[in-house]
């Protein structure tokens, strides 16, 4: 009779898992020393989009923001000249 277990997949998915941790730890090594550094990111956009919102939406970089605007979940209503 066959031995009920299967111990080739269990050994390949240990091998998943450690390589996924250790991945997981190479991020983490290379973004260690900004512990901001999501909050770093959002703050960089939030500044951006304030920009745009200042120059109405018409400057360069802003064409992003276009499809979430104008309408009324939004708040923002300009006049763009597509």
């Amino acid at each position: 009779m066959k031995e009920p277990h299967n111990r080739a997949k269990v050994g390949y998915a240990m091998i998943v898992v450690s390589a996924s941790l250790a991945s997981i730890a190479l991020i983490a090594l290379a973004i260690g020393s900004d512990v901001l550094f999501a909050d770093n990111i959002s703050r960089d956009n939030t500044a951006h989009f304030n920009e745009c919102k200042e120059n109405d939406f018409k400057t360069d970089g802003c064409e992003k923001y276009w499809d979430r605007i104008n309408n009324k979940i939004s708040g923002i209503y300009v006049d763009l000249d597509e």
